[in-house]
C-alpha cells in the first residue's frame, strides 16, 4: 500500500489504539508510504515521575506505529522482540510525534524501526527496532474480518488528535 491516509477500524479495546478503552491512549494512526505515524499529546495519566512519560507508555506508543507500519504494508503480526533505546525524558503535555516502518521481510519475520519526536522542536527522545512474526494467512485474514480495516484517503474528515480533554471523555467517532 503506498497512498497516504489514516487507519480505520472497527471499534475495539486496544489500549494504544481502541476508541473503546476509557483508559487507553486513543492513538490516531496514520500511512504515508511505508511508514505509520502518529501524534499525540498525553495526560498526567501516563507519567512515571512527575511530568515525565512513563517508560512503557513510550514503548507502547513505539510498538503501536511498527505494528501498524506492518498493516501498511498487508502484513499483520505479532511483537517477537522490541528494543528501546531512551534518549531524552518524554515530557507529559507536549505533543509528541511516533513514525514507525517496516525495513526487512524474510519469510515470516519482518523487521521494523521506529522514533519519538518531539512533534513542536524535533528532538529525538526515544527510538525502537522490533522483530515481528506474520500471523499465518488464516488469522490474518480474521483480524482483517474482525476489524475491517480500510485506509482513509487524506483530506477526508479525522477525528480530533488524543488529548488530556479527550482521554478523559469517550469519543463517539471511530479513530
Amino acid at each position: 500500500m503506498t497512498a497516504a491516509g489514516r487507519f480505520e477500524v472497527a471499534p475495539h479495546s486496544c489500549f494504544a489504539c481502541g476508541e473503546l478503552n476509557a483508559v487507553g491512549l486513543r492513538l490516531v494512526l496514520h500511512v504515508a508510504g511505508d511508514t505509520c505515524w502518529t501524534e499525540t499529546t498525553l495526560a498526567p495519566d501516563f507519567q512515571g515521575w512527575e511530568d515525565i512519560t512513563h517508560g512503557g507508555i513510550v514503548a507502547t506508543i513505539l510498538d503501536e506505529v511498527m505494528g501498524w507500519a506492518l498493516a501498511s504494508a498487508d502484513s499483520w503480526g505479532y511483537t517477537a522482540k522490541l528494543t528501546i533505546q531512551y534518549r531524552r525524558p518524554t515530557p507529559i503535555g507536549r505533543r509528541l510525534r511516533a513514525e514507525g516502518r517496516l525495513v526487512e521481510r524474510r519469510r515470516r519475520l519482518l523487521t521494523t524501526r521506529a522514533q519519538l519526536t518531539d512533534a513542536e522542536t524535533g528532538e529525538l527522545l526515544a527510538t525502537a527496532d522490533a522483530l515481528y512474526v506474520a500471523a499465518p494467512p488464516e488469522r490474518k485474514q480474521a483480524l482483517k474480518d474482525r476489524y475491517r480495516f480500510r485506509l482513509v484517503p487524506e483530506g477526508e474528515a479525522a477525528p480530533a488528535p488524543a488529548t488530556a480533554s479527550a482521554l478523559a471523555h469517550p469519543r463517539e467517532a471511530a479513530p
